[in-house]
């Protein structure tokens, strides 16, 4: 049992596959002035956490540490209550319920009981309807699928195709999307459909019967949120002016690159914004979540003894939107 100054958490301290991880006493940290305290009630297991986990793409190490982590708790997302807060950190109080994303520097964290987190980090309050459960996935994907929607310059009126259609992020996109009042194409596996035009889908491509890329209709906006796909192939479906962003560096590294080639030298763009963290972003999300235009999709719950088994399922790429656990 965890006493009064220490906590519960998982971690690892090699890379390498989920097997690695290891249940641990850790003392509770404590919260810098400009901090929140939170007792974790809920996290995830994302794609980030099996790419830090596994040291890949080999990138990777250059952030988190070349041989070996240096931060050794994983879980970017979590939802919880506030325990206490620093000198500055008075947009909050003692008994909050939160929700946030944390990768600042890469130090995660969320799969302990207690987390930090900068008060002016992505971090923002629950709203009443959501439960813990519900929440802990909020800000991740949803903050990934803003950057990009921004950088897209997305309209009301704009015709959008969200490759990847019911992940963490596409799922995410389409909603953002659909409060903006755009026209949404969503590619998604069969078995689907309906989810995504639940979404706000008003189109659905099944991905195994038919190749989005060569639609008869053109968008404004190709936003592959699954990063199966490319500008090259997906050029043809492009306005004149049109855009394309993925959430992956692409074969070769090439989207930086197509990136600042397509700026000057082409009418069609490829976008490749780096995210920032944004409190403004966290609360623009939670206002979604409030009015109800954005809530989060979740794919299974675990509790925190099958940490590992929830790392194993996200590895097999067949989620569907989040993975959540529960804490102890």
């Amino acid at each position: 049992m965890t006493n009064h100054s220490r906590m519960r958490a998982v971690q690892y301290q090699q890379y390498g596959g989920p097997d690695v991880l290891e249940s641990v006493e850790l003392p509770i940290p404590e919260c810098a002035e400009d901090e929140v305290l939170v007792r974790v009630r809920y996290t995830t297991v994302n794609r980030t956490d099996c790419g830090f986990l596994r040291g890949r793409p080999a990138i990777v190490r250059l952030f988190a540490g070349l041989t070996k982590p240096n931060d050794t708790v994983l879980g970017c997302e979590f939802s919880g209550e506030v325990v206490s807060i620093g000198r500055l950190a008075n947009e909050f109080k003692p008994g909050d319920r939160v929700c946030g994303f944390k990768d600042d520097d890469f130090g995660f964290g969320g799969h302990a009981q207690y987390t930090t987190m900068n008060m002016n980090g992505l971090i923002t309050k629950i709203p009443d309807q959501l439960t813990f459960a519900e929440a802990a996935p909020s800000l991740e994907g949803s903050h990934y699928a803003l950057f990009g929607i921004r950088a897209t310059g997305v309209k009301a009126g704009h015709d959008v195709l969200v490759n990847g259609g019911t992940g963490a992020i596409g799922s995410a996109t389409i909603q953002i999307i659909k409060s903006m009042g755009a026209n949404i194409t969503a590619v998604c596996g069969p078995d689907h459909i309906d989810t995504v035009k639940q979404l706000g889908a008003s189109r659905a491509i099944d991905f195994m019967s038919e190749d989005f890329t060569q639609l008869g209709q053109q968008f404004d906006v190709v936003y592959d949120a699954v990063g199966k796909s490319t500008f090259g192939r997906c050029k043809n479906i492009l306005k004149p002016n049109g855009k394309y962003i993925s959430t992956e560096l692409g074969p070769y590294v090439q989207n930086p690159f197509l990136a600042l080639y397509t700026k000057f030298f082409s009418q069609k763009k490829v976008m490749f914004p780096i995210p920032k963290n944004d409190k403004a972003d966290a609360d623009y999300l939670g206002s979604l979540l409030k009015t109800n235009q954005y809530k989060p999709l979740i794919d299974r719950a675990f509790v925190l003894d099958d940490i590992v088994e929830a790392f194993h399922y996200v590895e097999t790429g067949e989620k569907i939107g989040n993975v959540i656990i529960e804490m102890p």
